[in-house]
């Protein structure tokens, strides 16, 4: 086993030699994560949750994934302190569980942040729109994928700056919303306190049973997705030993926190029955629960703000896609799991390479003005679909091997930087809730209709994924990982 240590001397010469240079702070890890889960999923779709499910259902899905979270962020916290490494989730796969699961693992994490990339450069062009309605699509599409390579191609601190003010933009307007909203249920405000008014109307709390439940959970769980950038930006990060069990820590709770407070905060304000709920649209910000419970607040121009607050939500995981699939590309090619061409990275710490060729999938957004803005957009998301629930899977899955293999050759868990509560009922809880998840995604199946189409567009993306691993696992024949002899060595050279 290599001596331990805390990898951090990527940072020491000028000329990285290949190699990542580790300048995000502390600041900087907690709003990236923070940032990641903070997007359109929470400031405009969640009315449309509610309205499904009903306030105590969105409620009951939005807490079960949160938790789901907990033991997942747990998971990344102990393995990214031991190996905190650009290439994260492929290279844990590929140490603990298998080559083949590695390789099919950086691909899909890869893919899925690349056609995340695409389509929110698609989604810039039609939150643009309600301010400069006549201008071309590609025109926006366009001048934002220049801005977020521009951003991305000078050090790793000015990602780390963009994203540390586009993410304290959007939890600043969280926070006010909820103080907001708390004094409005309160009858703080001028208007009276609804009470538990919408709490008890029609089918309140819980709307259409248990299945409306578990559609908000798969919901939700698109809505959390981005939390796991953290083990990424840990190969890149200061002192990560110190740095990200501190995020890990504190950014589980803040982002509960917001969500389960934020999904109150609408439940008791808004009727589940509001038409306004229903036709939640990143399209048209003003039936944004946010923008309803602002206008009804007083707040003075609050279709514009959250315009203004969306576009930044946007702009955040556009600059967070090309970050994570520029490193996750650099890495793989690391391994030789890549072109070795995208393994070089230039005098200023960036992988130049990886990140013009994640630029050019960003630049399929310009079909939009060929076949239609929410064509495309709905297209792009469509195929990454599961891509980011597969990924935490992985990281359970992981975890678990990780575990294994340390205790197999002889290691105590208090030699652990970071050790994960609740081992090993929390990967094993957490792979069952993640698989449920993925595995429920097309509910028709289990109320008796079987369409061969929907099926397919809604799993294609588990469908690549298996794919790569059976294809990576036939060509070159890799087994399972012993425990016994499993790298535990704490560099990624």
């Amino acid at each position: 086993m290599a001596t331990p240590s805390t990898g951090t001397t990527n940072a020491d010469a000028p000329d990285t030699n290949n190699k990542l240079q580790r300048k995000l702070g502390a600041r900087h890890l907690n709003m990236i994560a923070m940032g990641g889960a903070i997007g359109t999923g929470l400031l405009v779709a969640s009315g449309g949750s509610i309205s499904q499910a009903g306030p105590g259902g969105a409620l009951a899905a939005y807490a079960a994934i949160g938790f789901m979270v907990y033991l997942l962020m747990q998971s990344l916290g102990e393995m990214s302190t031991w190996l905190p490494t650009a290439g994260s989730f492929e290279s844990w796969a590929t140490r603990w569980v298998s080559p083949s699961f590695g390789f099919a693992t950086g691909w899909n994490y890869w893919f899925n942040w690349a056609i995340t990339l695409a389509a929110e450069i698609v989604a810039v062009a039609l939150v643009m729109r309600y301010w400069f309605p006549t201008v071309e699509s590609w025109v926006w599409s366009a001048l934002f994928l220049t801005v977020l390579f521009v951003i991305n191609a000078f050090t790793v601190k000015g990602f780390g700056e963009t994203e540390f003010y586009l993410a304290t933009v959007k939890v600043v307007t969280v926070i006010v919303f909820l103080i907001l909203g708390v004094a409005m249920i309160f009858g703080l405000m001028s208007q009276p306190s609804p009470g538990f008014e919408n709490w008890t109307i029609g089918d309140a709390p819980f709307v259409n049973g248990w299945m409306g439940w578990f559609s908000i959970m798969m919901i939700a769980g698109f809505s959390f997705q981005g939390t796991e950038l953290l083990a990424v930006a840990a190969g890149e990060a200061e002192e990560p030993e110190r740095t990200i069990p501190k995020a890990i820590r504190t950014v589980f709770f803040r982002i509960t926190l917001f969500y389960i407070g934020a999904i109150a905060v609408i439940g008791f304000l808004l009727p589940y029955t509001d038409p306004h709920l229903l036709a939640s649209d990143i399209q048209d910000v003003s039936v944004s629960p946010f923008t309803l419970i602002f206008e009804r607040a007083g707040v003075i121009g609050t279709a514009t703000l959250m315009n203004a607050v969306v576009l930044t939500a946007i702009l955040s995981a556009g600059n967070s896609g090309m970050y994570a699939s520029s490193r996750m590309l650099y890495s793989m090619a690391k391994s030789g799991k890549a072109p070795r061409i995208f393994a070089k990275v230039n005098r200023r710490g960036v992988p130049m390479p990886a990140l013009l060729a994640t630029t050019a999938i960003g630049a399929f957004a310009f079909l939009t003005s060929l076949i239609g803005d929410g064509a495309a957009y709905l297209w792009l998301v469509t195929v990454s679909g599961l891509s980011g629930f597969i990924v935490w899977a992985g990281v359970a899955w992981s975890h678990y091997r990780f575990r294994k293999a340390f205790t197999a050759q002889g290691h105590d868990p208090s030699e652990l930087p970071f050790r994960s509560k609740l081992f090993p009922l929390g990967p094993v809880i957490a792979l069952i809730m993640v698989l449920a998840v993925i595995f429920g995604q097309n509910m028709e199946i289990f109320s008796g209709l079987f369409n061969v189409g929907a099926i397919f567009s809604t799993y294609v993306g588990l469908i690549v994924f298996l794919l790569l691993w059976a294809g990576h696992k036939i060509v070159t024949k890799s087994k399972m990982v012993d425990p016994k002899t499993a790298d535990l060595s704490r560099t990624d050279d």
